[in-house]
């Protein structure tokens, strides 16, 4: 049986005491006299009003309690909603106050100086690597003597005229930019092979100066006889691109002349039956482009057949700056200067006319 809660069991033995029977009431003597405890106790404090009670309310409001920190980890989309305000102040009850950690927001990296594209340097090419490569030969002062150098000994007075002549044509390079130089002639006897060796010699001893010699008469060169050079080479190979410059070329030996050694000269010892053709060629514009890249003369001199017998000074012509006209006195006339002039053009840069074997003649007839 179950057993039943206290308050049920005094419920029942009250109801199953009779309610009008009177032994069961107290008697008045029976009764407890509580009066003298009433009086004995304090009387309790009037309740407050309930309108002052509301006002104390209002001006005293309890602390609110902090918002529970959340655990659960934000999404991604939480970003984007705006966080509401949080009184960072006020700690959680129950919970230990953390310091605070401000948060500093790193500056972005930047370069002061945007780094510099690595670039490989170039070989600094030395164009006496060049000049230093060629061969050399030696120089008679009386072979040169007897084949009219006069400017190797200097005994014949004329040889100041050549230093004259080298002067002014140097500045006129100079000041016009010009570096190539035809030498020729109307007609044949007339020194300009002996006009182009003795220019040859006054300018080596300019110390400054770099000249490159080359004998273009392959129809009939002669200028290694001049010099004295038996091995001549063929200057048809050096043009046709078969040889290099640096092979084919020959400068000056030491010598007791005083001659520089900036003076190359490319000899011909072989007659070509088609020089006009082969100076028209493209390959003897490169090799002579080449010849100022790896020597770079100051000046080219190019000894030329004479301009009246032939074309090829007329095919030479593209490739140089500025023509110099030798003329024998006796021999050339004023009209065949013209005629060289006519066919070479009037655009053709005239230097001068270098008048030789002119110890007799008046300077006048060749006046135009």
């Amino acid at each position: 049986m179950t057993e039943q809660p206290k308050f049920q069991r005094r419920k029942r033995r009250g109801a199953d005491a009779p309610v009008d029977t009177p032994d069961h009431r107290p008697s008045n003597a029976q009764k407890p006299d509580f009066a003298g405890d009433r009086a004995s106790k304090p009387e309790p404090a009037a309740p407050a009003p309930r309108k002052s009670k509301i006002k104390a309310i209002k001006k005293h409001p309890a602390p609110k309690a902090a918002a529970p920190v959340s655990a659960k980890r934000i999404s991604a989309d939480s970003d984007s909603r705006p966080e509401p305000a949080r009184d960072h102040d006020t700690p959680v009850p129950g919970q230990p106050v953390k310091p605070r950690t401000v948060e500093v927001s790193k500056p972005p990296l930047i370069l002061e100086r945007r780094p510099e594209p690595k670039v490989q340097s170039q070989p600094v090419f030395d164009p006496e690597t060049a000049w230093y490569s060629i061969d050399r030969f030696p120089l008679d002062p009386q072979r040169l003597a007897a084949r009219n150098v006069i400017t190797a000994l200097r005994e014949d007075p004329s040889h100041s005229r050549f230093d004259i002549l080298r002067t002014r044509m140097l500045q006129a390079l100079s000041e016009n930019g010009w570096r190539r130089v035809a030498i020729t002639s109307p007609t044949k006897d007339c020194g300009k092979t002996f006009t182009a060796a003795n220019l040859a010699v006054s300018l080596s001893r300019h110390e400054t100066c770099r000249t490159v010699l080359l004998d273009l008469d392959m129809r009939s060169p002669s200028l290694h006889n001049v010099f004295g050079v038996s091995d001549t080479g063929a200057i048809g190979d050096m043009l046709r691109g078969k040889i290099s410059p640096e092979a084919h070329l020959q400068g000056f030996a030491p010598n007791t002349i005083s001659a520089g050694s900036h003076v190359a000269v490319g000899f011909n010892g072989i007659v070509e039956p088609y020089a006009s053709e082969l100076l028209q060629d493209p390959s003897t514009e490169a090799v002579l482009d080449e010849i100022e890249a790896a020597f770079q003369p100051d000046v080219m001199l190019f000894d030329l057949p004479p301009a009246l017998l032939n074309d090829d000074v007329i095919a030479m012509r593209p490739h140089v700056d500025a023509l110099l006209i030798v003329a024998a006195g006796g021999i050339t006339r004023a009209k065949d200067i013209k005629e060289t002039e006519r066919r070479l053009g009037e655009n053709m840069p005239l230097l001068g006319v270098v008048l030789n074997k002119a110890e007799h003649i008046e300077t006048s007839e060749y006046s135009y």
